[in-house]
Parts: C-alpha cells; sequence; structure tokens
C-alpha cells in the first residue's frame, strides 16, 4: 500500500518454467522455518511468464514500464539498507503506456551464471530471485520470486587422511586419525582414537561439528559458531593402548558446502571439535577444519558433465597433515 493509502492496482504472479516437474530444496528463512524452492544451477535457464491481474475490471493502469529482473544477492544483517547485487540482468517487458486488461508476458534469461550457492546465515544472506517491476508515478508495483541455487563439484583428486597427537605433558596422550579431510554432505566420517597414555580420570568423549561463520570487513567483521552435531564417542574411563571407532554419518544434519570468501564478503567453514571431559568437568579439546561439497549426481550414460568453479575453493584450502590415501570406495555411488 503506498503513502496516499490506495493501494496496489494491480497483482503480479510469476510462474516459472517446468515447476511441476524441477527439483525442489529447503532453505532456511529464519530459526524455526525453512522454505521449499525450486532449484536451479550454475548455466542453466531462468524463464517463465508474467502474469499481471488488475484488481479492477475495466480500470486502466498506467505506467511509465514493466521490466523483469534476475538477482543474485547478497544482504549482510548489520547492514540491511546496502545490499550487494553481484548478478544484476534485466529484460524490458512493455513500453510506457496503460493496461487495461489482464495482460501476460514471457521471459527468458538463458545459460544464467550462479557462482555462489544460496545461503541464509545468522549474519548473512545470499539469494536469487526473479522480480517483476511495474514503475508508476507515485509508486512501483513490485513482485519478487525466490529460487535455490546449488553448486555441485566432483570428486577431489586429493583428499589426505587426517592424522595428529595431541595431549598434556606426562597426563594424556592421544592420537586420532580420520580417513579423509574433504567429505560430500551425505558422506560418512570415519576415524580412530588411540589412547598412548592416559594419567587423568577421562569421564566422557565427544566428537562435534561446528560451523564457523565469518561476514563482513574489517572493521565491521562478524564471526558466529554453531554447533551442528554432536556426537558421544566414548562413556567411561580408557585405558593405555585402547583405541575408539568414530563413525559419524553426515546426512541428517543441516550442512552447507564450505565457503571461502564468497565475493569477498563471508565465509562458511566446518571443524571437527574433538572434546574429551574428566571426573572434574574440565574440558580439553581440538578442533581440525574439513571441507563439505555438494555432490553432483552421477552421469547417465552419453550425458556431458557441466562445467564448474567450485573446485577452485579445496585447492586453496590444503589445511591438513598426512599423506594421500586411495579412497577405497571412490564415492561413485550417493550416500
Amino acid at each position: 500500500m503506498n503513502f496516499l493509502g490506495f493501494g496496489q492496482s494491480a497483482e503480479i504472479d510469476i510462474q516459472l518454467d517446468g515447476a511441476d516437474t524441477r527439483k525442489t530444496g529447503e532453505i532456511r528463512v529464519d530459526e524455526n522455518r525453512k522454505e521449499k524452492l525450486l532449484l536451479y544451477y550454475d548455466g542453466e535457464n531462468v524463464s517463465g511468464k508474467i502474469v499481471i491481474t488488475l484488481k479492477k475490471q475495466g480500470q486502466k493502469l498506467e505506467h511509465h514500464g514493466i521490466k523483469v529482473e534476475f538477482v543474485g544477492q547478497i544482504e549482510l544483517f548489520y547492514d540491511r539498507g546496502n545490499h550487494l547485487e553481484f548478478i544484476s540482468l534485466t529484460k524490458d517487458l512493455a513500453r510506457p503506456g496503460e493496461l487495461t486488461e489482464n495482460t501476460s508476458y514471457n521471459f527468458e534469461f538463458a545459460q544464467v551464471e550462479k557462482p555462489y550457492e544460496s545461503y541464509t546465515g545468522n549474519n548473512v544472506k545470499l539469494r536469487y530471485f526473479v522480480r517483476v517491476v511495474i514503475s508508476r508515478r507515485m509508486s512501483d508495483v513490485v513482485k519478487e520470486q525466490d529460487i535455490l541455487v546449488h553448486t555441485l563439484s566432483s570428486y577431489p583428486d586429493i583428499n589426505n587422511s587426517i592424522k595428529m597427537e595431541v595431549g598434556i605433558e606426562d597426563c594424556l596422550h592421544i592420537e586420532f586419525e580420520y580417513n579423509k579431510s574433504k567429505y560430500h554432505l551425505k558422506d560418512t566420517i570415519v576415524g580412530k582414537i588411540y589412547f598412548l597414555l592416559v594419567r587423568i580420570k577421562i569421564k566422557h568423549m565427544e566428537l562435534a561439528i561446528i560451523k564457523r561463520e565469518l561476514s563482513g570487513n574489517t572493521p565491521s567483521l562478524f564471526q558466529d559458531s554453531e554447533t551442528i552435531a554432536k556426537f558421544e564417542i566414548m562413556d567411561g574411563a580408557p585405558v593405555r593402548g585402547e583405541s575408539i571407532p568414530i563413525r559419524l554419518f553426515l546426512a541428517g544434519y543441516d550442512l552447507t558446502p564450505t565457503m571461502k570468501d564468497v565475493n569477498k564478503k563471508f565465509s562458511v567453514r566446518y571443524f571437527l571439535n574433538l572434546v574429551l571431559v574428566d571426573e572434574e568437568e574440565r574440558r580439553y579439546f581440538k578442533q581440525q577444519e574439513i571441507i563439505l561439497w555438494r555432490k553432483g549426481e552421477k552421469l547417465r550414460k552419453g550425458q556431458i558433465a557441466q562445467p564448474t568453479n567450485a573446485m577452485q575453493q579445496y585447492k586453496a584450502t590444503e589445511v591438513v597433515r598426512g599423506s594421500p590415501q586411495e579412497d577405497e570406495d571412490s564415492e561413485d555411488e550417493d550416500s
């Protein structure tokens, strides 16, 4: 409703092509709610139909032009009035004039680059949407329709295992090993904890997945850490020479791919946090970064793989030590 109180004289409906057959996905809207949206990938067309319905038949709607836009936008919650549009494509649907009846327009944005994955965090939001604007003298009529974008990757060629020794001098010495350092979102973390020296009374041990979101730029730099999953791997006191197996399934948790310096505005990183608690409630912990990535579907015979720039993030993130090991199951099948 505009400031004169007359309200909008037309309704806009955005109908995306293939809505009945295209896959959908969920994205978090706020802390307790998710929204289901049509799912798109980098390079796919975004097309559909715009339907404009006059609220009062026989009444004219004067306008200064009608346009449709495809927008990729980053919103930093501390700076809500200043959105960064990293994609902004516009097509004119009608020149200035007047509408005297209900009207529809077809539109298409061909082979649209969508370089980043859709994301809603605690301090930042990255979204893609189609926006229709009917320009008017007093107030524009605007409608937006969000879509969901996923960024797919192929399996990293080099996937080092994580192997580290940690401890407290003359009190505790443990060695932990995870089978690899890069996991797809439906993967399983497999590992072992070896107790080489135990001279303190350990009550229990747990493994947690920590998501760390960094947004903004200096001096307005925000860091937010969130525990996504917590998994108890031992209850009771271990003895020297004992080993504890680890098997953590990722598919059941709300995870996103690792995102490195997205448009120089934000990053999302994941860490495995191993925590030991002794009988006096003292906590000993060690964090190790892992890389998460979204796995593409298996190609049918005759299909050609879509090019992707998602692997760029892995080349810049060799953060673990260890020797390369062959992945026994080669990750050819979906989990």
